[in-house]
């Protein structure tokens, strides 16, 4: 029986040949998968497991973040590990580098942990409470919602807009959530609704 085989077939043959033989060389045989397969538990034992999303693009991929107490304060946790979430619909497991990183975002010296105010005519930033940073951000809302909200256009139909300040949600809820989002921003008139996944 003569079988003709393409060049193409051939090196893809030889590939898939060579990189199993490179796997069996590195000792993936069954005893290493089996030791594989038990290191990971040992290793995250004392810690707490939280399921969470990843928040730096509209993705929205799952994390598994785990937690052990901090050493230097009694009782706190502090974030030890960070993987994908093999569970998770949108990425089965997988990050990307930014996601994998996080854990580098979360220990960082300049991370911000509080929300920060400039003061008109400050040259800097100083924390503030949240109570503080959201009254600010309503009393400015609704003070140029007042002095700029169009109630009806030059012909005298009535449009209810307001077109002076643009709202930017973020991607990582759910659908309710991002429903009301966008309910709340249009009740208010507002016509430059940007969102993170731009649905």
């Amino acid at each position: 029986m003569n079988i003709e085989v393409s060049r193409r077939r051939f090196l893809q043959l030889a590939g898939a040949g060579a990189a199993g033989t490179a796997i069996g060389a590195l000792g993936f045989s069954e005893a290493e998968a089996q030791v594989s397969a038990h290191v990971k538990p040992f290793r995250l034992v004392q810690t707490k497991e939280a399921r969470t999303t990843c928040p730096y693009c509209a993705v929205s991929c799952g994390m598994l973040v785990y937690a052990a107490p901090n050493k230097t304060s009694k009782g706190k946790l502090e974030v030890v590990h960070i993987e994908g979430d093999a569970d998770h619909p949108v990425n089965r497991g997988t990050l990307c580098p930014k996601g994998s990183a996080a854990i580098d975002y979360i220990h960082s010296a300049t991370r911000v942990k509080t929300p920060m105010y400039r003061k008109p005519g400050a040259n800097s930033f100083e924390p503030v409470t949240w109570d503080f940073a959201m009254e600010r951000i309503a009393k400015l809302m609704k003070e140029d919602r007042d002095a700029n909200f169009v109630e009806k256009n030059a012909a005298g139909t009535t449009v209810n807009r307001w077109t002076t300040t643009a709202f930017l949600s973020g991607s990582s809820v759910t659908n309710e959530t991002g429903w009301v989002t966008y309910k709340v921003a249009r009740g208010l008139g507002l016509l430059q609704i940007e969102n993170q996944a731009r649905i």
